[in-house]
């Protein structure tokens, strides 16, 4: 076993952590998200309450089991770009890749689970913090990745507007499922608009934060 292996207990608490995930989710769907708590999830997962919110300090986070994924995937693929590409070019990339395999970290959720997220006041506002999240952390590895000094507010700047123009695209993929369009539909009239959009942000944006060769 090397060190990017994980343990046989941390293989259990992954295997855990994501049946208390699993069976909450169909709670949510079947009796809605706000009809039920904490100690519902636990008895129907078979767990003590503590052990649930052990995993999930949020009731919300329950639904979103995927935020530590999606806050990071921005700054990710900043972070992993080509030598010679921009920020933009690597997000944009990446949108692509993500459109092609129909990913939820881009919207594609579903019909009934995008319902049960627009039906929720709590987990819209969730949804809306895990977006400014990844704003964040995208502007934290633009500071890093062109080295500029402390209160410069180039990054911030670079970052909302290249958050933004992916926040407008997965608006559109969730708007779409909840209309119970198929995936492959939704990527297709996403894919154009997308790149719409990011010729709309290159203008300013396409040579900033170009990786070196």
């Amino acid at each position: 076993m090397n060190a990017q292996t994980p343990g046989l207990r941390e293989l259990r608490k992954r295997e855990t952590r994501q049946s208390i995930s699993d069976i909450a989710t169909r709670l949510f769907l079947e009796h809605g998200f706000e009809n039920v708590t904490i100690a519902h999830v636990a008895a129907a997962a078979r767990v003590a309450k503590m052990t649930v919110t052990n995993y999930f300090p949020r009731k919300e986070d329950l639904v979103f089991d995927m935020q530590e994924v999606f806050t990071d995937s921005l700054a990710a693929a900043v972070r992993d770009r080509r030598a010679g590409e921009s920020a933009i070019a690597a997000l944009r990339r990446d949108f692509r890749e993500r459109l092609a395999a129909h990913d939820p970290v881009i919207g594609f959720t579903g019909q009934e689970f995008g319902r049960m997220i627009a039906g929720s006041p709590a987990l819209s506002a969730r949804l809306r913090e895990f977006h400014d999240l990844r704003e964040a952390a995208l502007a934290e590895v633009l500071a890093a990745e062109t080295g500029v000094r402390d209160g410069d507010l180039a990054p911030q700047v670079a970052a909302s507007q290249l958050a933004g123009v992916l926040r407008v695209l997965f608006g559109e993929v969730k708007r779409r499922n909840l209309l119970g369009e198929a995936p492959s539909v939704i990527a297709d009239v996403v894919g154009r608009v997308g790149d719409a959009a990011f010729v709309l942000a290159e203008v300013g944006l396409g040579d900033y934060a170009v990786r070196p060769a």
